[in-house]
């Protein structure tokens, strides 16, 4: 078995060959001692975030976080794919949602401890349909809730459709939950016809749970704001929000939220059963100029820290952290920049992967392109009253056969073609970091395409 790198001393190996925007000449070499000291002592400055470009060695080597992989079983996924669904249980293990289009969706269970996968949704089965094609249930979406009973709760979601598909092929989406003291699955009735599951949180101490559900209509979207009672299986719809890959969080009084296309925000309070529409500001000023408030909307990552009375945003190919107050009153949201999740100005970034660990960190799995260079796959985080955020520089594979890339004739295997071998023969992931967890054993835990795949981390924290 190989060793968890969650035990090693240190996940930070050195090499050759600057990731970074810069390169640095020859005669740098009369200077490196002193950059190196520098990169120690002083954050780079304009956003306030801090790259991990120079420490612990000489600057212009690459800085890599060491992973060891795990490949969700092939046969669960027939295009390397999945998305933001993964969460860690209270039983110290991960949920890992699958996609597998026109044929079915599978729940994951990753053993903290013994680093075994197995089954514990099959989707399809779940609900008693054969369909396949556009009208099977083909992803699981939704980004894994825990509820405090310890249940899992996720959703189903729609593929693509083929030639000749309609959209209406497909059913709808199922909310779905699934409990691992008993193996007990309980699926809801679909909520809205022909549109699937993107966001399901619940509120078990008041017996619901809410859901935002999506059509996959471009450019606008149509995504109901939903309450489903857990007893009853009713729903009641809140509002058309028309925000694509929308989050629903809770915050400390059990208001849940949920984002409205052109950057307003619904609120809906259970005490006084009072849906509310918030404008947001920005460091004090109305929002502008920001993916935040897209006329068509924008994939944005919201969570919520532990105490839920912070709201922590990132939208996707916004180079930003943001931060909201949750315990402020009125009809405005007031938000902050917390800083650029990577400084430097010729950066652009792909961030699709956010969660808060229990000690308030925020984690990032953030893909990183300078220009004429190749796209890197890195780990940034923020702790509150840091003074910006941290990147922990980009991945690698110490175990680069942790699974079969070619068949028996060495021919290359398809959809596998998310990991790349440097021409030092260091294997890399690429394209894009999906989903992240930070867990209770200390490790950050994340997921790329193609083939699809767990990576465990040790991050200094």
């Amino acid at each position: 078995m190989l060793r968890s790198p969650c035990a090693a001393k240190s996940s930070v190996t050195t090499f050759t060959n600057n990731p970074g925007p810069a390169e640095f000449p020859p005669c740098a070499s009369l200077f490196l001692p002193l950059l190196a000291l520098l990169s120690l002592a002083i954050p780079l400055l304009g956003s306030g975030c801090i790259l991990l470009l120079a420490q612990d060695s000489t600057a212009g080597q690459i800085h890599w976080l060491w992973s060891t992989a795990y490949a969700i079983p092939k046969h669960l996924t027939n295009q390397g794919s999945g998305y933001f669904s993964i969460v860690e249980g209270k039983n110290g293990r991960l949920y890992i949602g699958t996609a597998k289009y026109g044929e079915n969706a599978y729940l994951v269970e990753f053993d903290l401890r013994t680093k075994q996968m197995k089954v514990v949704v099959d989707v399809m089965k779940a609900i008693g349909s054969s369909a396949k094609g556009f009208a099977a249930q083909a992803k699981i979406h939704t980004r894994n809730n825990v509820g405090e009973s310890g249940k899992i709760y996720f959703g189903t979601k729609q593929g693509y459709p083929e030639k000749g598909e309609k959209r209406t092929d497909y059913p709808g989406g199922y909310p779905m939950v699934y409990d691992p003291q008993t193996g007990e699955i309980k699926v809801y009735p679909i909520p809205i016809p022909h549109q699937g599951i993107i966001s399901i949180t619940p509120d078990e101490s008041r017996g619901v749970a809410y859901i935002s559900t999506c059509s996959d209509d471009r450019p606008v979207e149509s995504t109901h704001f939903m309450i489903l009672d857990l007893k009853t299986g009713k729903y009641r719809d809140l509002m058309d929000c028309e925000h694509m890959y929308a989050f629903i969080v809770l915050d400390h009084l059990g208001r849940a939220y949920h984002p409205i296309r052109g950057g307003d925000i619904a609120r809906y309070d259970p005490r006084s059963d009072k849906l509310e529409r918030l404008r947001q500001t920005i460091d004090g000023q109305p929002l502008k100029d920001s993916l935040l408030a897209h006329p068509h909307s924008h994939p944005i990552n919201w969570e919520v820290s532990p105490d839920r009375k912070t709201l922590y945003a990132v939208a996707m190919n916004e180079n930003q952290l943001y931060a909201y107050d949750l315990t402020t009153s009125g009809d405005v949201l007031p938000g902050r920049r917390l800083g650029a999740l990577i400084n430097h100005p010729e950066a652009k970034t792909d961030c699709r992967a956010l969660c808060v660990s229990q000690d308030g960190t925020v984690w990032m799995g953030v893909a990183v392109s300078f220009p004429k260079q190749e796209q890197t796959l890195r780990i940034v985080s923020y702790k509150p009253g840091d003074s910006g955020c941290r990147d922990h520089g980009p991945i690698a594979i110490r175990n680069p056969d942790y699974t079969n890339f070619t068949d028996d004739r060495g021919k290359p295997l398809p959809w596998h073609h998310g990991a790349r071998r440097r021409s030092d023969g260091i294997l890399v992931p690429q394209y894009t970091i999906m989903g992240i967890c930070a867990a209770s054993n200390g490790c950050v835990y994340v997921t790329t395409l193609a083939p699809f795949t767990l990576h465990e981390i040790e991050v200094k924290r």
